[in-house]
């Protein structure tokens, strides 16, 4: 290398680094999102069990957002099923990310009522 290209180097990666960092951020930013669409989905199955087994729709509310803290929770009862919805804002990443827009995540679980039989408790 010689001298006139010595600072080429550190102006270069001066430029690049940020990208990087950047690039990183908004990975673990889907990666993030990707676990949080999950717990969504896990919640809506939970709550959907339980509303089948014959609980109550507070608990199964409670045992949703205990999967999936900070979800909205709802019930819709058909004829011999229940099916549960959630739903969930999430903020970006303050910084280098914060101007873009929040991502949701939406998940269904439809489950058919238990039939208890004569006698059960």
């Amino acid at each position: 290398m010689n001298r006139d290209e010595r600072g080429a180097v550190t102006a270069e990666t001066s430029v690049v680094l940020p990208l990087l960092v950047a690039v990183t951020l908004a990975m673990v930013w889907l990666v993030s999102v990707g676990l949080a669409q999950m717990r969504a989905t896990d919640a809506a199955r939970e709550a959907a069990r339980a509303l089948a087994r014959g609980e109550s729709v507070a608990r199964a509310e409670a045992l949703a957002r205990q999967a999936a803290p900070g979800i909205g929770v709802r019930v819709v009862r058909g004829q011999g099923e229940v099916r549960v919805v959630v739903d969930q804002h999430l903020a970006p990443p303050d910084g280098v990310l914060g101007h873009l827009p929040g991502a949701g995540v939406h998940a269904e679980a439809t489950a058919l009522v238990e039939e208890t039989a004569p006698g059960a408790p």
